[in-house]
């Protein structure tokens, strides 16, 4: 008997396990192991190894310390001295380049110091203006990512602030960034943005040190991010109506000189916008005085990856409103980073342009490494940016630059091996209502070319209402008449293939048949004298009925499937529904009166009328509301996309003798 049961556990354990699939549950991990000195501490990691992506450049790891004490460090093994005894929580995020594992996650360590130290050996990264924004990598769909918000006191006294932080953009329908965590380490206060402001209305006038005359002129148009400006409210509004969420961070007593970070964890949502040639922004506003209007902003650009890729191409083009294409500039930024050993003098971005961009209206927005305009035609051996227009492509060149690669020695900061170009274009005369793809090849010195993603533009479908009336033809009804205005709604100015709904209201008389009935015999009771003096009676009697119908309609199109041919022909197909919204007939009845006379067979002829004994009958029924289907094919002559055209349309009606045509004019806007 126990033989038998350990023989069923057998089978049973090797049943159970041979129809469960094997799980990995080994997560990728980076470890921190620090390394003390009193109060200084030395920090390396241990991270899992890496899994290049065929074809990329050589995969590495970048790197982002927090010390737990308000300062940070991008290099791979810091060091950092804490000036005051306490316990502190050191974190890292590790992010894998060219890799196509999963980011290692890191589990924080704590570190703790006894005494006061000297900590001015600390790395502190330069700022290059009193308000700056930083990130440790390119949001992921489902990873958290850091936005590091440095600011610091220019002025030569200690001052009381205000910083407004911003996400989430208006323009895209689902939030893209949940906030999960923010550290501050200055006893900030901080709170959910309000629509409340307390300010002084005047301006600090020692900030014209720090900007020309041009500089404090205010632009609603474009963002100069160097910008002094001085009127908060209406920055303030302008943030509120470009993001959903924001927060509002109050500081006090910071010395004159003094720099300091705020981390923020975010973290991306499932309902982000999943298009990886998109280009987020979260903004900042920093008035260094409270007693002063003064402000700046700091917009920093952010692209969306499925994995990390120093190479990238994005776009603001998003979704662009076609109504207001012509006063707009689309951007286009190419981002790169030499992965090499050494260093690279001359970089070329060779980049797609669609068609429908005019190329003869490239502007260059900006440009790392930042260098002039190469001159045309002519040999130069200063660092400079060739442009070079071709049939279907731009080709920027970097020419006579130096950007070390991330693998050279005594490279520490990798930022410093990263570069872009940003461009704007404006679209041509004729174009089209559809997406564009482009892609750039990069080309370092002579080695062979690196790919990006394609950058996608995409137009709102924007919303065109139509006024619509013309005349119905029943070619079965009898005597009709039917004249209808109504509105229609489609997408703004589409291309090809769109969608169009209709709301109609539509006026239709038409007469019933004529009935006329044979003559029958009556009598007359009292006798009739008829016009020829004579008595009568004996008569004839005919009845003749006739009705009209006069009825109010309304005709909908849901949704109707439309096609435009080219931008004079269009053509479409799709139901309606008729409700009959009242519907009276009106019935006359009349009736004629003839004089018998005697025949020679003993009978009686029909004679003449008499008129005076002529009579008629009228009434009104309302007739029950019904509602009407029917479908219908149509062409349209004139401006198809926009603007006024005439069509007629055919209904197969699914009530007998209502089939009808439809010859109508229509203006959409």
């Amino acid at each position: 008997m126990l033989k038998i049961s350990t023989l069923f556990l057998f089978l049973v354990s090797l049943l159970g396990f041979s129809q469960t699939k094997p799980i990995d549950t080994v997560a990728r991990k980076a470890t921190i192991i620090p390394v003390q000195n009193k109060n200084s501490f030395s920090f390396k990691s241990e991270k899992p190894l890496l899994n290049q992506i065929a074809g990329a450049p050589k995969a590495f790891y970048s790197h982002y310390w927090e010390f737990g004490d308000g300062n940070f460090s991008t290099k791979e093994e810091p060091n950092h001295t804490y000036k005051e005894a306490g316990e502190y929580e050191v974190k890292l995020w590790a992010t894998n380049n060219y890799d196509s594992g999963k980011t290692p996650s890191t589990r924080p360590q704590k570190v703790k110091t006894n005494d006061k130290a000297n900590a001015s050996q600390n790395e502190i990264l330069p700022m290059d203006d009193n308000i700056v924004l930083r990130r440790n990598r390119e949001p992921l769909p489902d990873e958290e990512f850091i936005v590091i918000l440095s600011y610091k006191n220019e002025k030569d006294y200690v001052t009381n602030g205000k910083i407004y932080f911003y996400y989430n953009e208006k323009e895209f329908k689902n939030d893209n960034f949940e906030l999960v965590e923010i550290r501050n380490y200055y006893n900030e206060n901080i709170e959910e943005i309000s629509s409340d402001l307390v300010y002084n209305e005047d301006f600090d006038t020692n900030n014209l040190a720090y900007a020309s005359l041009e500089n404090l002129i205010y632009s609603t148009t474009k963002f100069q991010d160097t910008k002094i400006r001085k009127n908060l409210p209406l920055s303030l509004e302008e943030s509120k109506q470009k993001f959903k969420k924001g927060k509002t961070i109050t500081f006090n007593n910071m010395n004159p000189n003094e720099q300091r970070n705020i981390f923020f964890t975010l973290k991306t949502t499932p309902e982000m916008i999943k298009d990886t040639s998109a280009i987020l922004k979260v903004r900042s506003i920093y008035v260094p005085d409270s007693n002063y209007e003064n402000h700046k902003i700091k917009d920093m650009e952010m692209e969306i990856v499925t994995s990390h890729d120093p190479n990238k191409m994005s776009t603001n083009g998003m979704f662009i409103n076609y109504r207001l294409v012509r006063f707009k500039r689309v951007k286009f930024k190419t981002r790169f980073q030499n992965n090499g050993e050494g260093p690279a003098t001359t970089i070329r971005l060779e980049t797609d342009v669609p068609d429908m961009y005019d190329k003869s209206t490239l502007q260059i927005e900006g440009m790392y490494p930042e260098c002039p305009i190469c001159p045309k035609n002519q040999e130069v051996r200063y660092s400079c940016l060739d442009t070079i227009v071709a049939q279907k492509q731009i080709i920027f060149t970097f020419k006579n630059i130096y950007l070390p690669g991330s693998e050279q020695k005594n490279v520490i900061e990798k930022d410093s091996t990263k570069g872009f170009v940003k461009y704007s274009l404006k679209f041509g005369k004729d174009f089209h209502k559809v997406k564009t793809k482009s892609k750039t090849a990069i080309i370092f010195d002579k080695n062979d070319p690196i790919i990006t993603n394609y950058s996608v533009t995409r137009f709102n479908p924007g919303i065109s209402i139509g006024a619509k009336t013309g005349y119905n033809y029943f070619p079965k009804l009898e005597n009709a008449k039917s004249y209808f205005v109504g509105a229609t709604i489609s997408p703004y100015k589409s291309y090809r293939w769109y969608w169009q709904s209709e709301l109609l209201f539509n006026k239709l008389d038409f007469d019933d048949a004529t009935l006329t009935s044979d003559l029958s015999q009556v009598n007359f009771n009292p006798p009739i004298q008829n016009p020829n003096g004579t008595v009568s009676d004996v008569g004839f009697e005919k009845k003749i009925t006739s009705s009209q119908t006069n009825r109010i309609v309304t005709d909908i199109v849901p949704v109707s499937i439309r096609y435009n041919v080219n931008n004079y022909v269009g053509i479409g197909f799709g139901p309606q529904f008729s409700t009959i919204l009242s519907s009276t007939k009106e019935t006359s009845e009349t009736f004629q009166y003839y004089e018998a006379t005697q025949n020679t067979v003993g009978g009686f002829d029909v004679g003449e009328e008499i008129p005076q004994l002529k009579r008629e009958t009228n009434t009104s029924l309302k007739e029950k509301t019904e509602i009407q289907t029917q479908l219908f094919a149509d062409v349209t002559l004139g401006f198809a996309r926009i603007g006024p055209s005439v069509g007629i349309r055919y209904y197969k009606n699914f009530k007998s003798d209502f089939d009808s045509w439809q010859f109508y004019a229509i203006w959409k806007f």
